[in-house]
């Protein structure tokens, strides 16, 4: 914006006002007056609420419970659905365990000519038992690097003879006790 400064004709000033450059002063002195009143004057803010109070940035209260709200359906669906899958993980961890202590069972069959005795159990696996026959036979290292338990944390059963087989591994389930449903059914090798 350029402002220039002009000569008002109906501007009476003494002459020796005029020589000394009064009018100018006069002048600058008003357009000083009037930049000063511009200042003053409040300019349009854009975090002003309708009714003229400040707004400040944030969430109301009902904005919210509402996510509150949706993150607490959502954490519930996702509870639903993992949580039986977990279980019949477990299940599934057992069945393969068991299929992995089976395969290390027939490999000592194999070398040693008979399964582990019951009294040997599955420790037979991991180290010679003092009542091998041929300890020679025996693979360095043995069958298996760690026995593990089952997913509940109990250790697996071994039986010989089995109940359909040479022998049976088998886990209690999820409660540990014989018999039950669903993740509280026994697992045997012989029915996988």
């Amino acid at each position: 914006m350029v402002f220039r400064l002009q000569r008002d004709s109906n501007t009476s000033l003494p002459l020796k006002e005029k020589a000394a450059g009064g009018y100018a002063t006069q002048r600058l002195r008003q357009f000083g007056q009037a930049l000063s009143s511009l200042r003053s004057l409040p300019t349009p803010n854009p975090s002003l609420g309708r009714e003229g109070r400040i707004h400040e940035g944030g969430f109301t209260l009902v904005e919210l419970m509402v996510v509150i709200v949706i993150i607490g359906l959502l954490a519930t669906i996702v509870a639903i659905n993992v949580i039986p899958a977990t279980d019949t993980a477990r299940v599934e961890k057992a069945k393969a365990d068991i299929a992995t202590i089976e395969q290390a069972l027939e490999q000592y069959r194999l070398d040693n000519l008979t399964y582990p005795s019951a009294t040997d159990g599955l420790q037979a696996l991991i180290s010679p038992p003092a009542s091998l026959p041929q300890p020679q036979r025996y693979r360095r290292g043995g069958y298996i690097k760690k026995l593990p338990n089952d997913p509940w944390g109990r250790s697996y059963s071994y039986a010989m003879p089995g109940r359909k087989g040479a022998f049976d591994i088998s886990s209690l389930g999820a409660d540990g006790q014989p018999g039950g449903d669903n993740e509280n059914a026994d697992i045997y090798s012989s029915e996988l």
